[in-house]
């Protein structure tokens, strides 16, 4: 699966709505300096987000609030507008700071889920991995998903 995305936000939306089916104005990618957007705003801001793959600085800068971009600004009026807000941090091993930043995050009822597989479904490939990971963000998100039947469920 390669996922060779154009960098610009406009032929980005082009190529998601292409790969992905999505119907016209279903998917929109947004530039880091967009502030003007609706996520950037509490009257337009976004119930639910996700932030896959989330570096430790943007967990860092979510934390302390700092906004230096639209990924950043859209999570902290997530957490103001007091939305559902996953982050699924990416490094490893995780040092003092990163885990208090974590913590002050779970604190504010953000959902910290580290991209961390779990192996009981015996993936074959590398996919099954990825789609065990994109399942629990779904399940989190309540939107029905078929990718990995939850534990003691069969498909």
């Amino acid at each position: 699966m390669s996922l060779d995305m154009p960098s610009a936000p406009t032929q980005s939306t082009q190529w998601c709505q292409t790969h992905f089916s999505a119907k016209p104005g279903q998917v929109i990618v947004l530039g880091k300096e967009e502030w003007f957007s609706p996520p950037a705003s509490g009257s337009a801001a976004p119930k639910q987000m996700v932030v896959l793959p989330c570096s430790t600085g943007t967990l860092s800068a979510i934390a302390t609030g700092s906004s230096d971009n639209l990924i950043e600004r859209a999570a902290d009026v997530v957490i103001k507008e007091r939305g559902q807000l996953i982050l699924v941090p990416r490094e490893t091993p995780f040092s003092s700071i990163h885990l208090e930043n974590m913590l002050k995050l779970s604190n504010l009822g953000v959902t910290i889920m580290p991209a961390a597989p779990g192996f009981y479904h015996h993936p074959k490939e590398i996919k099954d991995l990825v789609q065990f990971m994109v399942a629990r963000v779904m399940d989190h998100l309540n939107i029905e998903q078929s990718l990995v039947p939850r534990w003691g469920y069969t498909r």
